[in-house]
């Protein structure tokens, strides 16, 4: 079985969320069971001479768009630690001249342009290479193009004709809406993708709900997310097209990989440790402290928080509790970089309290000492489709808190149930964050108890193994191959 993922970022090359994540890693886990192809832009940020990046021989190719010409080339190397090719499409004019993986403020309909001549030229390299996928697997609305490229240009090509499609949602909020002239510059015919069963909607072209509807399989990455979007509550003005295709619809959960994120192994740390070593971790609480400042207290807690500042990630609360936080006996590092009024926020708290300190930004070094340091870990999101830094956090021996929403309510064992690996509050509201935080501080001097639920944590096993056994039995039920 041939298989191709689609995706705007692809860690390690890529990356600005989990997504990068997810397809960097996911493919590792079905490599022994189908031959895989990775197509990704090669944003300016990729460093094409640390990963071994090479231009194809007689790569070139021009493609026209509306009625401009671009020109494209393919790199490739391989995904680290596998066999799998990942192609990296360069053009100069879309991808290659920014220095992010989604540069801020930049015109929409330039935003559009550039997924779609990266989704068209990912179908007309396959080609090129002869790669004739049973399976495409497409990510969010960057790639979302791609389905209704198979169902109107494609539609009678003999080299897609038995070829099936995926469709992953990451993040629902996200879903690539502009007016009806982009089809025009897509070349795609307005006769047969625009219209309410295609990606019409509310009068713009809708290029996710093009994508749900044109799939062969929609994917949600958690089950219990996979519920939420048929709600109007988490359906972000999709759930009534979500729910009449709830028989294509599937729930799977994500997983991590655990050669990247692993504490036994992790260069980052100032001491490595295992679930048998887990005292060695107090040392890397100490390298925390000190790099922001806070004074060391093996009987205080450590309380983390790193995201992208974004309204979703529940921001809002931290914000209305932020005199209540600093009155607890604990310490609050945030790590995070995004929406301007949140990162200035985190700034002024980090110079005006005792407790709290931010790093506005984001280094993965950092990152990783800050998951091996903390003890706990705080994700009170407004809605979390499946969210990987719980897993990592947990893997590490810091306990979540989180609000349970989607992936969370599946991931985290809220005390004190059996078997407790985190905490959980329901209501989106600071006081219900707050008493949560004060429960895990309870617990925190229970010495006993806490290190029986970061124990259970630890043990957790999140892999992609049973996840990508889902995937496979998905890939096989709408190819017929095994």
């Amino acid at each position: 079985m041939k298989i191709l993922f689609a995706s705007a970022e692809v860690a390690p090359f890529s990356k600005a969320g989990g997504l990068a994540d997810v397809v960097g890693s996911l493919p590792k886990e079905l490599e022994k069971d189908a031959e895989i192809a990775i197509f990704t832009p090669l944003h300016g940020c990729i460093d094409k001479e640390k990963y071994g990046i090479k231009e194809l021989e007689n790569s070139q190719m021009w493609i026209t768009f509306g009625s401009s010409p671009q020109k494209f080339n393919l790199y490739m190397t391989k995904l680290p630690g596998t066999k799998i090719n990942v192609f990296f499409v360069k053009n100069d004019w879309y991808f290659s001249c920014f220095k992010e993986v989604y540069p801020k403020y930049l015109d929409p309909r330039y935003e559009h342009e550039r997924y779609i001549s990266f989704s068209l030229a990912v179908m007309e390299y396959a080609k090129a290479l002869n790669f004739r996928a049973d399976v495409i697997h497409a990510n969010d609305w960057h790639t979302a193009m791609i389905p209704l490229y198979l169902h109107s240009n494609y539609k009678f090509d003999d080299f897609w004709k038995n070829t099936k499609c995926v469709f992953e949602i990451h993040n629902l909020a996200y879903q690539g809406i502009w007016f009806e002239d982009v089809l025009d510059f897509a070349n795609m015919r307005k006769d047969i993708v625009y219209n309410q069963w295609g990606c019409e909607h509310y009068n713009r072209v809708n290029w996710m709900k093009g994508a749900i509807n044109y799939s062969d399989r929609v994917v949600a990455v958690s089950p219990n997310y996979a519920r939420e979007i048929l709600t109007p509550e988490y359906g972000e003005n999709m759930d009534y097209t979500l729910r009449g295709i709830q028989y294509k619809l599937r729930g799977i959960l994500n997983g991590i990989d655990y050669d990247v994120f692993n504490p036994k192994t992790d260069k980052s740390l100032v001491k490595n440790y295992d679930v048998k070593s887990v005292k060695n971790k107090e040392e890397n609480k100490k390298a925390v402290c000190k790099y922001f400042g806070l004074e060391y207290n093996p009987n205080r807690p450590l309380i983390a928080f790193i995201s992208r500042l974004v309204n979703q990630k529940g921001i809002d609360l931290i914000r209305d509790m932020q005199y209540e936080l600093q009155k607890l006996d604990a310490d609050f590092v945030f790590i995070g970089s995004g929406d301007k009024d949140y990162e200035n926020l985190f700034i002024w708290l980090s110079n005006n309290t005792k407790n709290i300190r931010a790093y506005v930004g984001y280094k993965a070094d950092l990152a990783s000492l800050v998951y091996a340091g903390s003890d706990f870990f705080l994700m009170p999101s407004k809605f979390e489709p499946c969210g990987l830094s719980q897993l990592i956090a947990m893997h590490y021996g810091s306990l979540p808190i989180v609000r349970a929403t989607g992936g969370l309510e599946d991931t985290v064992t809220g005390y004190p149930l059996d078997n407790s690996t985190g905490f959980k509050f329901w209501a989106y509201n600071g006081w219900d964050m707050l008493n949560a935080i004060k429960c895990a501080l309870y617990v925190y001097g229970d010495k006993y108890v806490f290190n029986a639920m970061r124990k259970s944590a630890m043990e957790k096993d999140f892999s992609w193994k049973r996840s990508a056994k889902e995937y496979l039995a998905m890939y096989r039920e709408i190819t017929g191959k095994q």
